[in-house]
């Protein structure tokens, strides 16, 4: 086994891990750095893929306040509350960071100001973008900067264990398999940093990139740590259905088309989302995704079993302008967006729920930090399309100065239990030595079972299924082995491991479906469709129990800024 040393170890190269290297690495230039990604550093993971934009208070009439309220109602008073507002003043500072130090470039106004379009679930037009193509801005930016610094990269390196002392006390480092060889690389840290995002690809549609297996939250749940909020899984409302034999179906068709005045249609031709609610197409994504999820069991779906999405009628020469990435993007599927009518579907998006984190990024485990989708609390029961990509780079900014501060200050070394990573590289490497069986099968009924019980609409006989299901898948992965006993590039193994990790996760997120008796944001029970009482909210938190099954427990949430019912704005909140 290669074993490495770094002061500060960072896994993923999303926003937010790029943003904490930069930012611990200005704060303590000193110290080693390195990111370790499962891909390519700046090609790979979901903030590259987003296209809307990111939410700032920016223009005159809006403010701190109001997309905090925004953030909260959204969040159906789930939030973390000191999380939340110091996602709404961090991305004022974030987003001029970006800008005037970074280098990317934002739309403008024909006045010189920075362009902000409409997204669902908003009272301002807040959402700062590059066309549609906002992700490949920031993290080309991003990465350009990294590259420029003295920050190590570690490649096509997979993190598959958090490796505590042997007291158990901290973290002393991550276990990697070097993917290009297959080979075990430890890499010793005073500090990590949890940034691999979420992805949840274990549902029939879903949006996130390929290598997207919930890698962080798994290792996470393995190693002790409490996760919250993890019911709270969002589907956005409008994923491309280009049809069953394309991975292009799932990709998401971006909120701006909506926010600038798209409509949905039935298969019928008629336009139903002022029938669930009044502000239409721009309601939140849990309205409009559980909407269409309505109609189409009502038998008013179009022919590949979806809704369609309209634009047309806002001129196809103005569509084509605002929106040439989603038009050519449909458009090599052998869909006119800006002319016709695409058929689109409810798709797996981002997960709320994630690893319980601090102010300053930390977490219970000492010497281990967590930013981006990896973790729970700064969106409650719904998140904003547009606070995604601000949420990523706000706390990744936060948590590279942090791990600075906090190696210079205690971040000593820590020894790992060798015993402890021989058992690890034991029971990752079983695969290899065992007969191949259906990794396809599995994932297939893995796909079934998350969309049809623990999906859009859920109740509780459908998520018991789901739980024994899902103990049997993993017992089933437990008794197959891979194709290929060579371990190099061997891709048999990753979808594996993968799939190891996706179907711990859609554990948790089961038994905390099943845990929450109400029906908040995304998460809806058909048997207990109220939402409760607000002001008595709890959260879920779940770890994995002594006997591998997830246990949850709930916590009150404390509500630091206001109650339900009350407003930053001076008026009663509605």
């Amino acid at each position: 086994m290669k074993r490495l040393k770094t002061d500060i170890l960072i896994l993923g190269s999303g926003g937010a891990g790029l943003f904490a290297a930069l930012h611990a690495h200005k704060a303590a230039p000193e110290l080693s750095i390195t990111i370790a990604v499962k891909g390519l550093l700046g090609k790979s993971g979901c903030t590259r893929m987003v296209q809307g934009g990111y939410n700032v208070a920016l223009a005159l009439g809006d403010s701190l306040e109001r997309h905090f309220m925004d953030t909260v109602e959204g969040g159906k008073w789930l939030n973390d509350q000191e999380l939340a507002w110091a996602l709404v003043v961090g991305a004022q500072i974030r987003i001029r960071e970006l800008e005037n130090e970074l280098g990317c470039f934002f739309d403008r106004n024909p006045d010189g100001t920075i362009h902000q379009k409409a997204f669902a679930g908003q009272s301002f037009d807040r959402t700062v973008h590059k066309g549609d193509l906002t992700g490949i801005e920031i993290v080309n930016r991003l990465a350009e900067q990294v590259w420029a610094r003295g920050i190590e990269r570690l490649e096509e390196h997979r993190a598959v264990e958090l490796i505590k002392t042997a007291d158990g006390s901290a973290l002393a480092g991550v276990l990697f398999i070097d993917m290009r060889t297959g080979a075990f690389v430890f890499v010793q840290a005073r500090a990590v940093l949890l940034a691999t995002g979420g992805g949840p690809t274990m549902y029939k549609y879903h949006t996130p990139s390929g290598d997207k297996s919930c890698d962080g939250m798994a290792m996470a749940l393995r190693t002790g740590l409490a996760l919250r909020d993890m019911e709270m899984v969002q589907f956005h409302p409008t994923g491309l259905l280009a049809g069953p034999d394309t991975r292009m179906t799932g990709t998401v068709l971006e909120e701006g088309l909506r926010g600038a005045g798209g409509y949905l249609l039935d298969g019928d031709g008629k336009r139903f989302m002022l029938d669930y609610d009044p502000k239409g197409e721009r309601a939140t994504r849990d309205v409009v995704s559980r909407a269409i999820f309505d109609r189409i069991a009502k038998g008013r779906a179009t022919p590949l079993g979806g809704v369609w999405l309209q634009m047309s009628h806002l001129g196809p020469d103005n569509v084509r302008k605002q929106f040439k990435g989603m038009v050519e993007r449909c458009a090599d599927c052998g869909f006119d967006l800006a002319g016709g009518q695409v058929e689109v579907i409810p798709t797996a998006h981002y997960m709320m729920g994630g690893v319980e984190f601090r102010g300053d990024c930390s977490t219970e485990l000492r010497g281990l930090f967590a930013a981006g989708e990896d973790t729970g609390g700064v969106h409650g029961a719904n998140r904003l399309g547009g606070n995604g990509v601000a949420n990523s780079t706000v706390f990744g900014g936060v948590a590279g100065d942090a791990m600075a501060a906090w190696v210079r200050r205690e971040g000593d070394w820590r020894a790992p239990d060798e015993t402890a990573l021989g058992k690890v590289s034991a029971r990752i490497r079983a695969p290899l030595s065992r007969a191949a069986g259906d990794i396809e099968a599995v994932r297939e009924e893995l796909y079934d079972l998350m969309w049809q019980d623990v999906g859009i609409v859920r109740d509780a006989a459908g998520l018991g299924r789901a739980l024994a299901a899902l103990e049997r898948l993993d017992a089933r992965l437990e008794r197959i082995g891979v194709a290929d006993g060579n371990p190099a590039f061997n891709l048999s193994w990753h979808d594996w491991l993968n799939l190891k990790n996706l179907v711990l996760v859609s554990r948790a997120i089961a038994a905390a479906a099943l845990a929450r008796e109400n029906s908040r944001g995304a998460h809806f029970r058909s048997d207990f469709p109220a939402p409760g009482d607000l002001v008595a909210s709890r959260y879920m938190r779940v770890r994995q129990g002594g006997a591998g099954q997830p246990e949850v427990t709930t916590q009150p949430v404390v509500f630091t800024r206001l109650k339900p019912g009350q407003s930053l704005l001076g008026d009663a909140a509605e």
